[in-house]
């Protein structure tokens, strides 16, 4: 017998009975602490640092220009058409900011709420799969457990810090995976009419049809990919592909193509096809189309995508990344998958009275393994960046989770067995992973708190960094930049890093050593909070490498109607500018990358120039706003007009002609 069909039964005879009583599976007391976690890190950290260059400030400038255009069809950046991504994260944006203004913390809030909605998910995703293995009076503990491990693992709360689409990728697959158990389990209900089976299966299969919709509008085909590939893997594994045709196909169709088309088809017909320049590997003609449909899609993933601007990690460093983003709830890992590949392994033989135990069991452990595995086994055979296993995380972390729950039982638990050996495997790689790993961590960070030097009064962290622009184009490049001569401006994080630590490795082992596993859940994800408080204050005093916004003001404070903003190089080196001057900036040998493509439109403006043009410019009558890295370039300009420092911040320079 299927473990489904051993739920669906265990499911009657536990509702049936006339003296059951209703269960409340949702604690008020772990929403508010979910609740609370989310405030400190997520709306904590919406004001500051600014926009950081490059995507982060690329997509959000994106919704500010559909603003202004009033074209919500068409993405451009800087005037010119940006193909690169679907729309939705431009509209979440656009619409943040036409409520609250044209400010950052607007633009970012969408994705603060996004990751509210992730933990929510994940809450409620857990209390499924583990509410007959959670502790009697606690049936949310699993869940619970594996919204902490969302809240304060590393990767979720590094890539909510720039505007960047994967954690809700990550929404969007949790959604969509328990909306698909869901209808699997509701597809033949028993004591139900015919009318009512279908009623009560096809909700939860249109939801899942616009959550898809909502995947494909965030980040393209890779929204088809992942769900469909999920559900077709998972009633090939139970042996219930016959199902599919009784998962209402035609009318979530229908809902999907009335969600995801409309935008598809009208940036198709307003980008139509023109002929393109010979020599940089292009058709002859194309379009929105064949750059987006075929270059962002078929291209990226062969690695073939032009222009290639991205860099390739090698697979086992992507694999690595992942169990990095996950710290420190990584440790549990090792125990919960060896449980959930046990559990697929002995199905068969695990029919026992507990029916609804063994259905979740089994629905816990293929669900989560395929998650996960379909994510990363898809990019690690296609072109990858470090961040591109986001979406598998909220899986890991359930995993997580339902350990921890298993070892919270009480040893009145029918599960007793089991609980303790939950409870023993989370003892032991505490032990022997996640202690030395803190403690190791802790030395290094107070070793540097306390022999770094101090730097002199108003120094510039560009001046005491080493460049490697090998690296930049990764997401955290720029951290190969640090030396020991500018750990003394991170004192202060590397301080509470160091404490932190502490509370993460030892303060939570004395409290699991002592059974009182709830207590050390908690301050492991406490101590891990102040943690990544202290990384987005590193990351504050970062950013002057990283952002321009103090340069935008000093530009704000004497721009006239008439004046002109260029960048000395190309676009992503001074995105930001283009957000906090609201100003259409010209780009000095910057027709590459981002805006190369959109660039051979008939409609694009002239905004690309050379170091001749610019020079030309410089001599003339119009004022100039130009943003360089190059020290060398106020030297070149002084020989055709004054040259006027305007600032100076982050290695990067604010010259003017007047």
């Amino acid at each position: 017998m299927q473990p489904d069909h051993l739920y669906e039964e265990a499911l009657v005879h536990e509702t049936s009975s006339p003296n059951a009583a209703p269960r409340r599976l949702w604690s008020p007391v772990s929403l508010v602490i979910i609740f609370f976690l989310w405030l400190i890190l997520q709306i904590g950290g919406l004001f500051t640092p600014g926009l950081l260059d490059d995507v982060d400030s690329i997509y959000i400038e994106v919704a500010r220009e559909m603003l202004q255009r009033h074209d919500f069809v068409t993405p451009t950046i800087d005037g010119i058409r940006f193909f690169d991504k679907p729309p939705l994260m431009y509209w979440m944006a656009a619409g943040s900011m036409h409520l609250f203004g044209i400010h950052d913390w607007a633009a970012r809030l969408p994705l603060a709420l996004a990751v509210l909605a992730l933990l929510l998910s994940v809450y409620a995703l857990g209390i499924r799969l583990f509410a007959a293995i959670s502790p009697t009076d606690k049936p949310d503990r699993g869940g619970f457990y594996a919204a902490l491990a969302v809240a304060t693992s590393i990767g979720p709360y590094l890539y909510t810090r720039f505007y960047i689409p994967d954690i809700l990728i990550a929404l969007w697959m949790t959604l969509a995976v328990h909306l698909f158990l869901i209808a699997l389990n509701r597809r033949q209900p028993h004591g139900t009419s015919s009318s009512q089976q279908q009623r009560s299966a096809l909700q939860p299969c249109l939801a899942f049809a616009a959550v898809m919709a909502a995947n494909v509008l965030t980040k393209g085909l890779i929204g088809l990919v992942f769900p469909i590939g999920f559900v077709l893997l998972y009633l090939a594994f139970t042996n219930q592909l016959r199902l599919l045709l009784k998962l209402h196909l035609i009318p979530s169709t229908l809902v999907f193509l009335a969600l995801a088309a409309p935008w598809h088809i009208l940036a198709a017909l307003r980008t139509p096809a023109i002929p393109l320049p010979a020599g940089f590997g292009l058709p002859a003609t194309g379009g929105w189309a064949w750059f987006y449909l075929y270059n962002e899609h078929i291209a990226r993933f062969l690695s073939k995508r032009i222009p290639h601007d991205y860099g390739q990690t090698p697979v086992l460093l992507f694999w690595l990344y992942l169990a990095i983003w996950v710290l420190p709830w990584t440790v549990f890992l090792p125990a919960a998958i060896a449980n959930h590949v046990r559990t697929l392994r002995n199905h068969a033989s695990n029919i026992t009275a507990n029916a609804l135990s063994v259905a979740r069991d089994h629905e816990a452990a293929l669900s989560l393994l395929l998650w996960s595995i379909l994510v990363m086994g898809f990019f690690s055979l296609s072109s990858r960046q470090e961040y591109y296993s986001i979406p598998a995380i909220p899986a890991l972390c359930l995993m997580a989770g339902g350990l921890l729950a298993r070892a919270d039982q009480s040893s009145r638990s029918t599960l007793h067995d089991i609980g303790a050996t939950a409870t023993e495997s989370a003892l032991h790689w505490h032990v022997y992973l996640l202690l030395p790993l803190t403690t190791i961590i802790a030395i290094v960070c107070g070793y540097f708190a306390i022999t770094a030097p101090h730097p002199a009064p108003g120094a510039d962290l560009a001046s005491l960094l080493n460049s490697n622009p090998d690296f930049y184009n990764l997401s955290l490049g720029h951290l190969f930049d640090l030396t020991d001569d500018a750990m003394g401006i991170f004192r202060g994080p590397l301080v509470a890093v160091a404490l932190s630590m502490l509370g993460v490795g030892f303060g939570s082992y004395i409290l699991r050593r002592r059974s009182f596993t709830y207590a050390a859940n908690l301050v492991l994800a406490a101590a891990m909070t102040l943690t990544l408080l202290a990384a987005h204050e590193g990351l504050v005093r970062f950013y002057p490498i990283l952002g321009s916004k103090a340069l935008a003001a000093t530009i704000n404070q004497d721009i006239r109607p008439g004046d002109r903003v260029i960048i000395d190089g190309w676009l992503s080196s001074g995105s930001s500018i283009l957000f906090y001057t609201g100003q259409q900036a010209a780009l000095v040998n910057g027709r590459i990358y981002g805006p190369w493509y959109g660039s051979f439109w008939p409609d694009a403006p002239p905004i690309f120039g050379t170091d001749d043009g610019l020079r030309q410019a410089w001599s003339g009558s119009q004022r100039i706003f130009l943003l360089t890295f190059n020290k060398q370039r106020a030297a070149d300009l002084a020989r055709f007009a004054p040259v006027h420092l305007l600032a100076a911040e982050g290695g990067k320079f604010i010259l003017s002609n007047r």
